[in-house]
């Protein structure tokens, strides 16, 4: 049997700590965000606000840049999705009004 979480140093840490690290980063990051956007209805230019730079933001992946690049948006979708299957249908619609239009000139 494994001896990975025997021994008390080794144990990762309790679910609930993770989850309030998680909730007070997003916290601090919509409170950073709220204060911007009350400054900027308040009547200040966007260009005088103080805007937080990226390092505001904590990285979630130890590599940035294999995240950016596995989630970057496709050039083809999915066949399986519902526009792809409307658009199959809409086509075959069209090709056969076509085609009935044309046999009765």
């Amino acid at each position: 049997m494994s001896q990975r979480h025997r021994s008390q140093e080794a144990a990762p840490p309790p679910k609930m700590d993770s989850r309030a690290h998680a909730h007070n980063e997003r916290h601090r990051i919509n409170s950073e965000l709220h204060s911007v956007a009350a400054q900027v209805s308040s009547g200040l230019e966007p260009d005088e606000v103080h805007e937080p730079g990226p390092a505001w933001v904590t990285t979630h992946r130890k590599n940035a840049e294999k995240a950016r690049k596995s989630y970057a948006p496709k050039s083809m979708r999915h066949w399986k999705m519902k526009d792809w299957k409307r658009r199959t249908t809409v086509r075959k619609a069209k090709a056969e009004a076509i085609r009935l239009t044309a046999e009765q000139a």
